[in-house]
């Protein structure tokens, strides 16, 4: 993998999760007890031995420079290679905002580049895959461009990249969507190419007055690449709106799921911060919950996620809810379908409930 250059792309929308996303970088939100949503592309390329990754800063970017910091989680803090900020364009009236822009304006760091291949990933998707077997897929099917994609289970609505491809993976048509149904194939926004060819696409695509990459460079030019979808068949999930993002951190609680993302062969790093182990009280009851150290527990807790340095006082019920770093759920407070964001306290005797589908979420540093 010496011969492939990762690049992540952090320009995503995140006008359907702003609730979590108003300060902070969709990529940089907080996921599945201490993890970053970004930790799973970035550790997946690692794993698979790309040594030189790229970042493709957002327009705010504190919240991920914080987080990757030199990159040395990663081991990626290197004298060559090594990680890359790659920062975002300055806003320009005559054009609306796409990841396009971004490309373009850091082409001459990757045609400088003495890799390959390009390695494309969106840092918005929770998955663990191993790219070697997508360089291997690639280059044995000869194609322009390969896709990595995911047959759905259930039906999802929001930008699909819907796939229809041959029995051999050689794409046949390639179409946005709203509503993506079980069985469809869907891309997971990774894509492995020449590095000629992705120069190529980007000076093309926004020389021509292109915003989005996929869709006016790939979708609009599909004709003139040949194109491969490569099939991941592990646990996905696109983190791209409430609803999503409380659904995906529910699933990780299926033993199934975290056993596909975090207990193979290739582990998902993230910044470590030293902290104690969890002190369960006497009167603590936990169920089917993930608590990450630093927690105190005094109360019940079932099918939840419980951030670092959490501290759920006496008599505290907690049910299918997302409580992040350093909140504090004071005596006899019930929590239930709710989604508190960082420093968040619930004074005692408080009552706050959510729909099942529709989550109650608290901003940071708010008390209630």
């Amino acid at each position: 993998m010496n011969s492939v250059m990762g690049l992540i792309n952090l320009q995503e929308d995140g006008s359907l999760i702003r609730e979590l996303a108003d300060r902070r970088a969709v990529e940089s939100i907080p996921f599945a007890g201490r993890y970053r949503l970004i930790d799973f592309a970035l550790s997946s390329m690692v794993n698979s031995g790309v040594n030189k990754v790229g970042i493709m800063l957002p327009d705010e970017p504190r919240s991920v420079l914080d987080h990757l910091r030199s990159g040395k989680d990663w081991d990626l803090a290197r004298r060559h290679d090594g990680l890359f900020y790659l920062p975002a364009a300055a806003d320009d009236a005559q054009r609306h905002k796409g990841d396009l822009k971004n490309f373009y304006h850091n082409l001459d760091f990757i045609e400088h580049a003495s890799s390959r291949y390009i390695l494309l990933t969106n840092g918005s998707f929770v998955y663990n895959i191993d790219f070697g077997k997508v360089l291997r897929f690639h280059q044995n099917t000869g194609a322009d461009i390969t896709l990595v994609s995911h047959t759905t289970i259930d039906e999802n609505t929001g930008n699909n990249i819907v796939l229809d491809t041959a029995e051999n993976g050689l794409v046949l048509d390639i179409a946005e969507k709203p509503v993506a149904y079980q069985g469809m194939k869907v891309s997971m926004g990774i894509y492995l190419m020449d590095k000629r060819a992705f120069v190529e696409i980007v000076r093309h695509a926004y020389e021509r007055g292109g915003l989005d990459f996929m869709l006016d460079g790939i979708i609009r030019r599909a004709d003139d690449y040949t194109m491969f979808a490569y099939e991941h068949g592990g646990y996905m999930a696109h983190v791209d709106s409430m609803s999503t993002y409380y659904r995906a951190n529910m699933e990780i609680l299926d033993p199934e799921v975290w056993q596909d993302l975090f207990m193979g062969e290739r582990p998902v790093y993230t910044k470590i911060k030293d902290g104690v182990p969890v002190q369960y009280k006497e009167t603590a009851k936990v169920t089917n919950s993930l608590i990450a150290n630093g927690c105190i527990v005094r109360g019940e807790v079932e099918n939840s996620i419980l951030f670092r340095g959490v501290k759920v006082g006496k008599d505290v019920k907690i049910r299918n809810s997302i409580i992040m770093q350093k909140c504090d759920i004071q005596d006899g407070a019930l929590v239930e379908n709710v989604i508190c964001d960082k420093n968040v306290t619930i004074t005692a005797e408080k009552w706050l409930k959510g729909a099942a589908e529709y989550p109650l979420v608290i901003k940071k540093n708010v008390t209630i």
